[in-house]
């Protein structure tokens, strides 16, 4: 006589997408410091000028949808359950504007920071994100909303 469980009610990633940018941040600050590959063709100034535009693009937008969520009454951590759709807000343009605003500091990072490196392991930090975190939300998100979350997705782009 055994225990049944309910499977969890979450999209079940692979890794919990803060971590995996500030471990993949950090990786790319020690190849920086280990040997220093500055962006071609740009002087430190304009890599940093073009840095803050993007930070500040970035955490605006990853700010609006927090925000929006969090008004919706609906869980950020794709570890905890999604209790409502949100189609509002950034949402309105991006089913993920979350990953879209980290994607958009992380580069702004490169730029600040005037490093290449940030560039070179952007394709696959984007493979993680998108195989191991973005399709399994989107699978847990149709599962759990049916037919709303699926004519969401043919309004609405997966990124931009």
């Amino acid at each position: 006589m055994g225990v049944e469980f309910e499977s969890a009610d979450n999209p079940g990633v692979v890794v919990w997408p803060p971590l995996l940018f500030a471990g993949v941040v950090g990786v790319v600050l020690a190849l920086d410091g280990w040997m220093p590959l500055p962006l071609p063709m740009l002087s430190g100034s304009v890599a940093g000028a073009i840095g803050t535009v993007l930070l500040a693009a970035g955490g605006g937008l990853d700010a609006a949808g927090l925000w929006t969520m969090r008004r919706a009454g609906t869980h950020v951590s794709p570890s905890r359950p999604a209790t409502a759709l949100v189609v509002s807000g950034p949402f309105r343009f991006s089913r993920n504007p979350l990953y879209v605003g980290i994607f958009v500091l992380f580069i702004g990072m490169a730029f600040a920071k005037d490093t290449l490196w940030a560039l070179i392991v952007l394709v696959p930090l984007a493979l993680v994100v998108h195989y191991g975190v973005v399709l399994r939300e989107e699978r847990y998100l149709e599962a759990k909303f049916g037919e709303d979350y699926r004519a969401y997705c043919r309004a609405v782009r997966r990124y931009l």
